[in-house]
């Protein structure tokens, strides 16, 4: 056996371990836990295609499980959060089947993940919002509600027209033909790259000053600087 080989895929299945273990956090409603699992199966997420790219190992079992573990842990987990969400008294109540449209986002992320694999122009940037960035919009959102509780904000996150208009985006967004800009950086040029490092100065600035708040706030930020460069770039090529 090619130990090489397999170490991609055991972080893999760290991956969709912590995924299990989230689901298990968000079903007690300890989101806390919950966004930390996800934040844990997103790490090892990151270091199975680094090791894999690293070994020279990368095959067409390493990209099965790596969509398989993401379905959990960016797919089930961002589904049941909202889920729960929903469930909440303030929103639609315990007796109401409507909190079920959280899963949408779960089956947004499954087509995104099956469109992902087959999709060739991805593999330097994304088109659609990534399963993972979604996942912690997501997981995130119950944690800012709690770090800013009162009763005029609890009505804005817990509004269920906002629950139910998120939830369709979010859907929509990982699955649209928007391109977004690709994180990595390969030999450092601020010329090349102002853009990611405008965008990756933004987000640490966010997170000192806003905590946990940040979060969501930095995965809207991507996608907008995103459609903006776009725009840009269009705008130049003509």
């Amino acid at each position: 056996m090619n130990i090489k080989a397999q170490i991609p895929n055991l972080f893999t299945m760290l991956n969709l371990f912590s995924g299990c273990v989230a689901l298990v956090m968000v079903s007690y409603s300890d989101i806390k836990s919950a966004f930390f699992f996800v934040c844990l199966g997103i790490f090892f997420d990151f270091f199975d295609g680094f090791f894999a790219r690293k070994f020279n190992v990368a095959g067409p079992l390493g990209v099965q499980l790596d969509s398989l573990a993401d379905m959990v842990t960016s797919g089930v987990v961002p589904g049941y959060v909202m889920f729960k969400m929903m469930l909440s008294e303030d929103v639609f109540g315990a007796d109401s089947y409507l909190p079920y449209l959280g899963f949408i986002i779960t089956l947004g992320a499954c087509y995104r993940l099956a469109k992902f694999n087959i999709d060739t122009r991805q593999s330097d940037s994304f088109i659609g919002l990534p399963t993972p960035a979604n996942a912690l919009f997501f997981t995130s959102l119950p944690l800012v509600n709690s770090a800013f509780y009162d009763d005029n904000f609890s009505g804005v996150i817990y509004n269920k027209w906002i629950l139910i208009g998120i939830t369709l985006l979010s859907a929509y967004v990982m699955n649209a033909e928007i391109p977004l800009f690709s994180l990595k950086i390969k030999n450092f040029s601020v010329a090349k790259y102002k853009l990611q490092i405008f965008f990756l100065a933004a987000s640490v600035l966010l997170f000192i000053f806003l905590q946990i708040v940040a979060v969501p706030l930095i995965i809207v930020l991507y996608v907008l600087l995103s459609v903006m460069n776009n725009f840009a770039t269009k705008k130049a090529s003509v």
